[in-house]
Order: C-alpha cells, then sequence, then structure tokens
C-alpha cells in the first residue's frame, strides 16, 4: 500500500524538517544549560595547576574550558554546578586548590591513592557547605587537622588513612560523620568520646594516649552569650548560691601556681636561648660579596610544637610566652643580655639584618591569615598582604613545606642570610623574616599595583592598559634585576623563577623582582619538579632539568613577549599553532608588518614603530633556542638603554613639530 502525502508532492519532509530543527534547538538549549558556573571553571582551572598539570587528567584545562559540558575526567556535575570530583588512584602529585571553597555545590571529593603533599594548606581548601564524604587516604598528607575541618556540617564520610597528619582529631568530635577512617597517621591525644559513638570508625596505627582523658582545665572561658547555664546558674544572676565556692577558689588557686611556673619556665628558657643565639651566628662565610651586617633574632624551632599559624583564629590562641611586656620587631643586638657572655663557635651563618617578626605580630596584621588578605600563590607558597598598627603595609609569603622542606633551623636561618644581602632598586627586597612554632614566613615590601602578570592578563575592561612608555620601563628595571643577580653578586645567582607574575610594580610601575634566592635553596630537579608555569622555561632546561644564567635570559624574553602581545606564555583557549607564544610570535618578529598585527591591541596602535623593532630584536636575541647565543643581561640591558636614549633624542627633536603623528601623543613616548 503506498503512502499518501499530506499535501502536495514535495511536502512529504517537511514535518520531519521541523522535528530535526526543533531538536536542534533543545539541544542548544541543553547544551547551553550545562556551561559550568565560572566559579566553579576557575576552580578546576587553579586545581588543574595546583595539581602539577597532568595529562592523565583528560579534558582539563589550566584556563577556560567547559567541565559540565565537555565531560572532564572525573568530573560530576547537576546542572551547571560541580557536584562531584571523582579522583583516585591517578598518580597525581601536588596540592589541592587554595579556592576549592569556592565549589558551593561539591557533595563528594575523592582523591585518593595519589601522591599529594602539604597538610595544613587544605585548611582553606575546603568546601564547606554541602561535602558529605572526603576521601584524601593513602596520599603523603602532614600537619595537624585544620581548624576548618569543623565547618563540614554536611560531612558523613571521612577517609584520611595512610597519610602523616599529626595532633589531636577533636576537630571532628561534633561532625555529623557516619564513617571515619584516621588509620595509619601519626595522630596523638585521646579519640572524643562522639567519635566513640560512630558505627563504622577505624583507628588503629596511631599514637593513641592511653588512660582516662584528663579532666578539664582548672579554670575554662566564660560560656557564649547562646549557650544555655549550667546548674546552679541564673541568667539574671538570682537564685542558688552565690560567691564563689571552695571549688572554685581551690580552681583559682591552681590556676595561678600554674600561670607562675608557666612564667618561671619560659623566664629561664628565654635566658638560656639568648645565651645560645650568640653561639648560632658567630663566625660565617659571606654569601656574596656584599659587607655583614649587624646580627639579628634567629630563634630556634622545636619542630615537635610546630603549629600551623592559618588553622588558628587569633593570635592569643598560639602564644606559647609568659604574659610579659614584649616589645615588638625588637632584635637580640638591642639586648645587653648578650654584652659578656663567653660562647664556643658552632655555626658559620652570616649575620641578619631584617627585622623579626612573632607569629603574633603577623597573625595580627592579616586577621589570622585571613582568605581576605590571600594576594596570591606562587612556587614557593602562600603570599597575604599584611597591615600594621603603625599604618605600614607589607606583603607575607609563607613557604610552602612541600617545597621547601627545611630539615633545620640553621638551613631557614642560612636562606634568610643569603636573600637579606640582595639590594637593589628592582628587586623586591626582604624587610624580615618569621620563625616560630614550625613556621617559615618572609616578609617583603608590598607594591600597589600587584603583578605584571595580573596586569596584563587579568584586567578588567575598566582598568586603564599599559602604556608602551610603561612597558619599556618595566623591562628595562628587570633586565636590570637580573644583571645584578647574574653578574654583580659573587657567586652569581639564577632566579629560575623569572615570570611576569614575579614581577611587581609599584605605584609609579617601576618593577620589582620578587623571589631572588629562593630558588637557590632547592636542588634543580626539585625546582624543575615543583616550577608550575607553563611557557617560560628555556627549551635546554626541559631536556637537560639544569637551570643556567641562560635559561634566566629565556624567560626574560619570554615576559619581553608577553609586554609587547599582552598574550599568555601559553593559552590552550587558543588554536594549536598560537598556544605557544615563543612559537607562534618568533617567526613574525623581523616582520614589520606581522610585528604590527601582534602588537598588543590593548595599545590601541600608541606606539612608535622603530621602538616596537628595537624592542622585538631585542627579544628575539633572548628566546633563541641555543643557549649559547643569547646575550649576557648586561648587554640586554644596554640595548634596552638605547633604545630609550635613541627615542629620547627623536622626542627633542619632535618636540617644535606639530605634525607628529597620531601614536606620538603621549608627551613620555620613547
Amino acid at each position: 500500500m503506498g503512502r499518501r502525502s499530506g499535501g502536495g508532492g514535495g511536502t512529504v519532509g517537511v514535518p520531519w524538517l521541523l522535528l530535526l530543527l526543533g531538536c536542534c534547538c533543545c539541544s542548544r538549549r541543553i547544551f547551553a544549560a550545562a556551561d559550568t558556573d565560572p566559579n566553579d571553571l576557575a576552580v578546576l582551572n587553579t586545581l588543574f595547576t595546583s595539581l602539577n598539570s597532568p595529562g592523565q587528567l583528560n579534558g582539563w584545562q589550566a584556563n577556560g574550558g567547559d567541565p559540565c559540558g565537555q565531560s572532564w575526567k572525573g568530573v560530576i556535575c547537576s546542572g551547571s554546578g560541580v557536584t562531584k570530583i571523582l579522583l583516585p588512584n591517578l598518580g597525581l602529585s601536588g596540592n589541592l586548590a587554595y579556592n576549592m571553597n569556592n565549589l558551593g555545590s561539591l557533595t563528594e571529593l575523592d582523591m585518593s591513592q595519589n601522591s599529594l603533599g602539604g597538610g595544613n594548606q587544605i585548611q582553606y581548601n575546603l568546601p564547606y557547605m554541602k561535602l558529605e564524604k572526603l576521601d584524601l587516604s593513602f596520599n603523603s598528607l602532614t600537619g595537624d587537622l585544620p581548624q576548618s575541618f569543623t565547618g563540614l556540617s554536611s560531612l558523613k564520610k571521612l577517609y584520611l588513612q595512610n597519610n602523616q597528619f599529626t595532633g589531636y582529631i577533636n576537630v571532628l568530635a561534633n561532625l555529623p560523620l557516619e564513617a571515619l577512617n584516621v588509620a595509619n597517621n601519626r595522630f596523638t591525644g585521646w579519640i572524643p568520646s562522639q567519635l566513640k559513638k560512630i558505627n563504622s570508625i577505624q583507628t588503629d596505627g596511631n599514637s593513641w594516649s592511653t588512660g582516662p582523658a584528663p579532666p578539664p582545665p582548672p579554670y575554662t572561658a566564660p560560656p557564649p552569650p547562646n549557650r544555655r547555664n549550667g546548674p546552679g546558674q541564673n541568667g539574671d544572676g538570682s537564685g542558688g548560691k552565690s560567691g564563689i565556692g571552695g571549688g572554685g577558689v581551690a580552681g583559682i588557686i591552681i590556676s595561678l601556681l600554674v600561670v607562675g611556673a608557666i612564667v618561671a619556665f619560659f623566664l629561664i628558657k628565654r635566658r638560656k636561648r639568648k645565651a645560645a643565639m650568640e653561639e648560632h651566628f658567630e663566625q660565617h662565610q659571606p654569601f656574596t660579596s656584599f659587607p655583614s651586617n649587624e646580627v639579628k633574632d634567629m630563634k630556634p624551632i622545636d619542630e615537635s610544637t610546630a603549629v600551623d599559624i592559618e588553622s588558628l583564629s587569633s593570635p592569643t590562641s598560639i602564644s606559647l610566652k609568659p604574659p610579659l611586656k614584649i616589645e615588638h620587631h625588637k632584635s637580640f643586638d638591642d639586648d645587653d643580655d648578650f654584652s659578656n657572655k663567653p660562647v664556643s663557635k658552632k655555626s658559620n651563618i652570616a649575620p641578619i639584618k631584617a627585622t623579626v617578626y612573632s607569629v603574633a605580630d603577623l597573625q595580627m596584621a592579616t586577621d589570622s591569615f585571613s582568605f581576605d588578605n590571600l594576594v596570591g600563590e606562587g612556587t614557593f607558597g602562600r603570599v597575604y598582604r599584611a597591615q600594621f598598627n603603625d599604618g605600614k603595609v607589607l606583603a607575607i609569603k609563607k613557604l610552602d613545606s612541600t617545597v621547601m622542606p627545611f630539615q633545620s633551623s640553621d638551613d631557614f636561618a642560612e636562606l634568610v642570610s643569603n636573600i637579606s644581602k640582595l639590594h637593589h632598586p628592582n628587586l623586591n627586597e626582604l624587610v624580615g623574616y618569621c620563625m616560630e612554632h614550625g613556621q617559615h614566613l618572609l616578609v617583603y615590601d608590598f607594591h600597589r599595583n600587584g603583578s605584571l602578570h595580573d596586569l596584563l592578563h587579568l584586567s578588567d575592561e575598566y582598568s586603564k592598559p599599559l602604556s608602551w612608555n610603561s612597558r619599556v620601563k618595566i623591562a628595562l628595571g628587570s633586565a636590570r634585576a637580573l644583571e645584578y643577580l647574574h653578574e654583580i653578586c659573587s657567586p652569581s645567582i639564577i632566579h629560575k623563577n623569572f615570570k611576569s607574575s614575579n614581577i611587581l610594580l609599584d605605584s609609579e610601575f617601576n618593577p620589582h623582582l620578587s623571589d631572588a634566592g629562593l630558588a637557590s635553596f632547592i636542588p634543580d630537579a626539585e625546582f624543575q619538579a615543583a616550577e608550575q608555569s607553563a611557557g617560560y622555561t628555556a627549551p635546554e632546561v626541559d631536556m637537560t632539568g639544569q637551570y643556567t644564567l641562560k635559561s634566566d635570559v629565556y624567560s626574560f624574553g619570554v615576559v619581553m613577549l608577553e609586554l609587547l602581545t599582552g598574550r599568555r606564555p601559553f593559552d590552550s583557549s587558543r588554536p594549536r599553532s598560537e598556544q605557544s607564544l615563543v612559537r607562534w610570535a618568533t617567526p613574525q618578529l623581523h616582520d614589520i608588518d606581522a610585528l604590527d598585527r601582534m602588537v598588543d591591541p590593548a595599545l590601541k596602535g600608541l606606539y612608535p614603530a622603530k621602538s616596537l623593532s628595537r624592542f622585538a630584536d631585542v627579544l628575539a636575541l633572548c628566546v633563541q633556542p641555543e643557549p649559547e647565543f643569547r646575550p649576557p643581561m648586561s648587554e640586554v640591558v644596554q640595548a634596552l638603554v638605547r633604545l630609550v636614549q635613541r627615542a629620547n633624542m627623536t622626542k627633542r627633536m619632535l618636540d617644535g613639530d606639530t605634525s607628529r603623528r597620531a601614536d606620538d601623543q603621549d608627551p613620555d613616548f620613547i
């Protein structure tokens, strides 16, 4: 039986065509709905970088992408929100991302059976609100459980076994846990009674205290206003017995005795410590050819009492000092107790001229290292903005113990000694340091215009772009900083980590190179494994694993390319032929027409062609693949100085010429 058409001979396919079009529209709506929440995408981009950009994470990117729409490995979404990240047993290294607490929809995180390092870094990294299952088992995580665990109010299953966690597990006591495994760690103290009621709990392989748990201390802080009054107490103070009972008096007496004993103990210990400090800093073989500076405070550490400052709520919560009058920032060379004590010579650590800060100082200035004061995270650790009572604003770098694992206080003392001697107008110089409770912190100047990387790549549409003048000035100042490290310091210092995020800009857009001298402490192979920025590393470093002065020159050339083009050194969101900035740009550097097309569009054509061409000539020499053909930094500096001088001469000649080109209207144009 033949089919009849509903109309004319050519109309049979029309309903099907309409149906297909409808399906396409529906599919487009479904795809659009699957677009990942921008906050979740930013976290996953950061996580990919924090995990050292592993190739086994199929689909993952350091920038951009659509985890929910593109089905990134291990990522499960509901609508536009990431609800699960399941990445077990993939050989992953590195750390969790610092901004993971922005994953507002996450219910399950499984990073088990990998090689994740660090420990208290997860303090700010945990998504609190909806997380129901957290599995970090079989990694290499260290340190105490951070206080932020108390905020995991929906957590039902927690697996931390086979790590190297230390300290107590009291922060888990009030969580609604149904399953808990903390076996084979280094936990101490007592297992809270609340946790013993969990049906599925494993705690073996730790160093738990035996016997009954200790009673509460004689004095406890008064309950907060919303807590019910205890027996015999009334909110208005009436009823029951008034005054202090015999038990209360005994408690006060015991408290006074305990406080007195602690004060006496620390007074004795402080005097012994001072006597030991002179032994610690006498005798020294200088790191550079600069003159020695006066001795400053370097306190020895008992690593067994290490405390993570980021996990503490207030400066008072970590004070191990007696209630004495403390002069903040006071150095031991201001103390008369050193005057006539005979000491034996034990150490050759150089004298240090830098302010000594206590953990309490830095906690107070950073609001207990709050997330709001976190300004960045780099290869060596996190950086916080610190506002001190005298109005001074500084930057605090909390060194990552997984990248810089100091074996003793002498190791950190040597590092501080070395970098405290580096002095140049274009270096971000060390202001002070802190070494207390197992923490290692460096204090630097804070520069209000942030990093060159952020200014070039993260500025919004309302930000004023860098002028060509400023870009040349930044290149010249940064070149002078490297010239100082390479050719003035003795022995020479290889930076190893030269990149735009380590070039900080002051209010006048003068560059200040950060992290100078830090990488010298780390063997090349270990630093290469820890360094996470793609696109800056010289090709010979990738092949041999060895950093040289010429590999710094290559990295400098990459930054010059960033200044010229406004592009990132590696951008996976671009077409494959344009993802590597060096590979894309170098063939075009000597073609004037191509060069004009490469210039950062943010400049809107406001640059002189000759200056641009000379700038390109210099950077082309720096990024040559053969290290022996790259110039030393002194020659780079000279070339950039000549560029500026010629431009200034041209400007003077044109001062009376009213027919200057539109792109030369900047009065200070180079």
